[in-house]
């Protein structure tokens, strides 16, 4: 077939498909891609570790012909059985010679197709090694670029007001946000880049004494890839993500989302450098992966990291202690100040990772944090079997593998304190219609895992059990149906939650795709998990069910070309006890391609009751940078986002954003107040392209 029935099939598809690739690439919207991954938005989220991710594949491809199960995986886009058909269309008729070819691969659709082209590339030859030296590979990278972004809140808030008496706290700094980056990166060769931000309030000062150094806050790397047996080396910030991610998981977790599928299982990332402004959460050292066989790598590393936090003395012995590390990054007030990197914290270990093929891996985790000073707990019965001390260890072991059309996945580990935590999934193919995912979970309530982040229901992995059943049926290539059921129980107490408590989470989402050009959905959402609640006639705290309900319907389209319209309606309804309140949101996007100018808007009208019913909404935003307000009270939301793109090197964005409420006269608390009932905030930014 190879020899000449394909390449006329090719030629047939090519002429009566030819606008594909280019229209995909076109009308790509990147932000849009990952809400998509994203679509149970419940709190403002980072998104900036998984758009730089995708970002960089999107501006240097995977070759689709030598990229491995590991490398299709993490684009969270092709299920197991898409990559196996794949990788056995390649070994029966040889590489892939154009994109359209991929529309003759069996359990290939068109959507997924859509989906995908964006981040490969094929190349019938294979890679070769480029052997020239560092400096001039990195002078000819394409990916190489600086940022600067500088954003400011129009309305004053009290914080920069004049002090009224000598004893008022006012802000050091100015009103403005800075925001500096620079990147060079090539995925399987080097990267090498650092971040540099000033929060609002915050004073751009040369001051050791109170560890200010400028801008207030750093980070920076350079890492190595593939040189010789090194397979990744890194100096400065970075991230570890291991197996699933119950010891250490880097930056992104998509866990539960419309993708009920496809997103459970994590990828083995190893070593990431971390560019986040997130202050907290990384590590800063060395880090290096060696290989020490085709099949055998093992990672070392070491990070010594200066904290926030806020120190106190006890009374007996006079020494000092911290209850949490402050992760906010703000710097504003003389208290932020003084509380600037007052802990150390230490963190080592290793891991070794067998490769037994592209579908079976195994891998071991060890780690001991230590911090200078001990961490000592508030005197609340949820914090009972929390971390406290100076010194904590970890060790997991880690597989994933195939049984027949089972793909089996999972992570167990222990801690110090002699807590246990575990995650096991597996994802399958029921028929050519039905795919299925089940996943459980048991983090015991004095497992201290203190950079994990596998699939949970809360924020950590501890004091949490829970199973998830994931379900996707495809009735045709216009019609699909995603869902998952989600059940937990919290054997001990936790904030605010006087009791063991338990809930349940379950979504349903039919999605229709017509064609190109029209993509809507209906998704329902009902979580309902146990609270603290007060008794009406005796004032006693009670624990009781609050039950969240959410509807979305989310209709996209494109008129003509360049012009996409987006109209979006949220509703919500919230029970504990006897209270009960609603809140929606209607909301219509515009987005206007003219080529080297995109423009890009929203109104938005909102109407909520209790912070339960709060609304989130993503919204577009300038390079790197990401916004998912919530809506919350009565009032109108607008923005205007431009991207111009003024040269080969040079791009310019520009957005303006206001809420005015119509319940309030007064914005915020505390130093953050606005006295008004509307604020504007303006974000300029600018990227050039040294290639």
């Amino acid at each position: 077939m190879k020899k000449w029935v394909l390449p006329a099939l090719i030629l047939l598809l090519v002429i009566s498909h030819f606008p594909l690739r280019a229209q995909i690439r076109e009308n790509f919207d990147l932000q849009l891609f990952i809400e998509s991954l994203f679509n149970t938005q419940e709190e403002s989220l980072n998104y900036e570790d998984l758009y730089e991710r995708l970002l960089l594949l999107y501006e240097t491809p995977v070759n689709i012909n030598t990229a491995s199960i590991e490398d299709l995986r993490g684009l969270y886009i092709l299920s197991d059985p898409q990559i196996d058909s794949l990788k056995a269309y390649i070994a029966r008729n040889g590489k892939l010679l154009t994109e359209y070819e991929l529309q003759l691969v069996p359990e290939f659709d068109l959507a997924t197709i859509e989906k995908i082209l964006p981040f490969i590339t094929i190349n019938a030859q294979d890679l070769t090694t480029d052997n020239r030296p560092l400096w001039q590979r990195i002078l000819s990278e394409r990916n190489h670029y600086f940022i600067y972004r500088y954003e400011q809140t129009l309305e004053k808030k009290r914080g920069f007001d004049p002090p009224e008496s000598p004893t008022d706290t006012r802000y050091a700094g100015s009103r403005g946000k800075q925001y500096l980056r620079y990147r060079v990166a090539k995925p399987g060769d080097f990267s090498f880049g650092f971040t540099t931000e000033k929060d609002p309030g915050e004073a751009i000062v040369w001051d050791p004494d109170s560890k200010r150094y400028g801008m207030d806050f750093w980070s920076a790397h350079a890492m190595l890839e593939n040189n010789n047996q090194w397979r990744k080396v890194i100096v400065g910030d970075y991230q570890l993500q291991f197996g699933q991610g119950l010891i250490f998981g880097a930056g992104f977790a998509i866990g539960k989302g419309s993708e009920t599928i496809n997103t459970l299982e994590r990828v083995n990332l190893g070593i990431r450098p971390y560019t986040s402004v997130l202050e907290g959460g990384f590590l800063r050292g060395v880090a290096a992966t060696y290989s020490l066989s085709e099949k055998v790598a093992l990672t070392a590393f070491f990070s010594r990291l200066k904290q926030d936090a806020a120190l106190q003395e006890d009374e007996e012995t006079f020494e000092q202690y911290f209850s949490s590390i402050q992760t906010s990054g703000f710097h504003r007030t003389p208290s932020e100040i003084d509380n600037k990197k007052q802990i150390t914290e230490t963190v080592a270990g290793a891991n070794l990772h067998f490769k037994v093929n592209g579908r079976t891996q195994l891998g071991f985790v060890i780690s001991n944090n230590n911090f200078n000073i001990p961490i000592q707990r508030s005197n609340q019965g949820y914090n009972l079997f929390e971390f406290s001390g100076q010194s904590n260890s970890n060790g997991s072991v880690y597989a994933n593998f195939n049984i027949n059309k089972f793909r089996i996945f999972g992570e167990a580990g222990v801690s110090k304190s002699g807590g246990k935590g575990g995650v096991f999934g597996l994802t399958t193919t029921l028929s050519p219609r039905v795919d299925f995912a089940l996943l459980w979970r048991n983090y015991s309530r004095d497992f201290h895992a203190l950079r994990g982040a596998s699939f949970a229901e809360g924020s950590r992995n501890i004091n949490e059990s829970g199973i998830y059943w994931g379900l996707k049926y495809t009735l045709n290539r216009s019609l699909f149906v995603t869902a998952y059921y989600d059940s937990f129980q919290f054997p001990w107490l936790r904030y605010r939650v006087n009791a063991p408590s338990e809930g349940n989470d379950y979504l349903l989402r039919v999605n229709y795709l017509p064609n190109s050009k029209v993509h809507s959905y209906i998704q329902y959402r009902k979580k309902t998990r146990e609270e603290n609640a007060t008794e009406t006639d005796t004032g006693n705290t009670i624990i009781r069910p609050g039950v969240r309900q959410q509807v979305l319907v989310n209709f996209d389209y494109r008129l003509a070309p360049g012009l996409s319209l987006k109209s979006r309606v949220q509703y919500s309804h919230f029970q504990l006890y006897t209270e009960k309140n609603d809140g929606y949101a209607f909301i219509q996007d515009a987005v206007y391609d003219f080529g080297k100018l995109i423009l890009s808007g929203r109104i938005a009208l909102f109407d909520t009751e209790g912070a339960n019913n709060r609304q989130y909404a993503y919204e577009r935003d300038v390079l790197y940078s990401f916004s998912i307000p919530a809506y919350s009270g009565e009032g109108v939301r607008n923005y205007i986002l431009i991207q111009y793109k003024a040269s080969r090197k040079l791009d310019l964005w520009a957005r303006w954003a206001r809420t005015r409420y119509y319940d309030r006269k007064t914005i915020g608390s505390g130093l953050e107040t606005i006295e008004s009932n509307q604020r504007t905030d303006v974000k300029f930014q600018i990227r050039y392209k040294l290639r």
